[in-house]
Formats: C-alpha cells, sequence, structure tokens
C-alpha cells in the first residue's frame, strides 16, 4: 500500500480517539481501504495521526463493534461487506436539525437585544472579531472564531439567564460528535469550505447591523446566517 494512500491528515478534535475513529471511519466509507483490505498497524497509525496507541485501540475497538473492522491474525481487515450506516447519517442530520431549532429560539432575541443594548466598547469587540473572518481560512480556524463571535454578542445582550443558556447550547454545538463528523468528514471538505465563506459575509453583516444599532436588520442577518449554514450541511453533507 502506498503512502499517499495511507496518509492522514493530523488530529485537531478535542476527544482524540473519538477523532482517530473518525479519521479511519470516512477513510474505509471512501474506499481508501476496500473491503477485506488490512489497515494499516497500529503503530504505523499512531504515527501517522500523531496520537497515543491507547487513542488508536479505543477507536479500532469501536469500529470493530460497529461492523466495519474485523480481526484476523495480528492484523485489522476492513470487512468483506460493510453495513448500511444511512440511519447514521440520517440520525446526525436529525440531531443537527434540533440543535437549530434550539439556535433560533435563543439567538434571534439574544441578536436583537445586543443590538439594543450593547456598549460602545462591546460593538467595537463584535465588529473586531467579524473583521477577523475570511473566506478562504480552514475549518480548524473558523470553528473557535466562530464561538468567540456569538459568545461576544450572547455578553453584549446583557441578560445574564439568556447568556448562561446560550453558552451551554453553544458548548453543547462544538464538543458535539454529529456536528464535527460532519465538518471533518474528507467527502465534505469542499462543502464545507463553501459554508466557510458564506458564513464569513453573515458574521460580518451580524456585525455591522449590531454596530449600527439596527435591531431589524440583526435579527433579519441572523435568521439567513442560521438559514443558510443549516440548509447546507443537510443538503450537501454526507
Amino acid at each position: 500500500m502506498s503512502a499517499v494512500k495511507n496518509a492522514f491528515d493530523p488530529i485537531v478534535r478535542h476527544t482524540v480517539s473519538e477523532a482517530v475513529r473518525d479519521r479511519i471511519r470516512e477513510r474505509i466509507l471512501a474506499g481508501s481501504f476496500v473491503p477485506g483490505e488490512a489497515l494499516p498497524s497500529e503503530r504505523a497509525m499512531c504515527e501517522e495521526l500523531g496520537v497515543a496507541r491507547t487513542s488508536v485501540r479505543e477507536a479500532m475497538q469501536w469500529l470493530a463493534s460497529a461492523g466495519l473492522t474485523e480481526r484476523r491474525g495480528n492484523r485489522t481487515h476492513v470487512v468483506e461487506r460493510l453495513p448500511d450506516l444511512r440511519l447514521d447519517v440520517d440520525q446526525r442530520k436529525l440531531r443537527l436539525r434540533e440543535v437549530f431549532e434550539v439556535r433560533r429560539l435563543l439567538e434571534l432575541p439574544m441578536a436583537e437585544l445586543a443590538a439594543e443594548r450593547a456598549t460602545d466598547e462591546e460593538r467595537a469587540g463584535i465588529d473586531q472579531l467579524g473583521r477577523q473572518f475570511r473566506k478562504t481560512m480552514s475549518i480548524a480556524a473558523f470553528r473557535p472564531l466562530d464561538r468567540d463571535f456569538h459568545w461576544a454578542v450572547a455578553r453584549a445582550s446583557h441578560n445574564a439567564v439568556l447568556a448562561e443558556v446560550y453558552l451551554k447550547v453553544l458548548e453543547g454545538l462544538f464538543e458535539s460528535d454529529e456536528f464535527a463528523s460532519l465538518l471533518y468528514a474528507k467527502p465534505n471538505k469542499a462543502a464545507v469550505a463553501k459554508i466557510v465563506a458564506s458564513a464569513t459575509e453573515a458574521h460580518q453583516a451580524i456585525a455591522a447591523a449590531i454596530v449600527r444599532g439596527d435591531q431589524v436588520a440583526t435579527v433579519v442577518a441572523v435568521e439567513a446566517h442560521l438559514s443558510d449554514v443549516e440548509d447546507r450541511m443537510l443538503a450537501q453533507l454526507v
């Protein structure tokens, strides 16, 4: 097997064993490893992914329990016939739809309050964050900036209870395995790049509306952003 075929991208997720699991799973489903083919050794995967052997072992245990791999002698192979995983994809997207429903319930009134109540310093901070977005930035660079931007808007609402509830939703979203597995899946790379480019314009529009104190424009911009991202993720990501 060639070195190019076995190459893995560096792990960027916080839960390392889950990240390893998803990376290998993506390669299997994409056909990089065909049914019956042996996977690289644990040592090789540790070196390629830059992770500890325990993380690889935990990932391999999950892949075996999911029916994607099997042990033959001292090597792990892709099963001869892969299970039907369409239900798993549907479940992830159902979870995604639920998350966006909650985001609408919280973010629209929260952003409207921010446009009304934000201090000059908070407006300047939101504007500065908005200007940091770039259409060509990687998803790994985009996500922490995205989190900081939305949290800055939450704080600017000056409703401590609403901001606290939203922070829990935000943390759940960024730690969600369903969300991350869609964003970092290799087959979704081009679609995710388009989401980042579109979201860059959306964040800058939201920031501009809040800076102006235009509550109507802020709500419109937030709704357009959430609808666009949700539609793209549900329709284009696999």
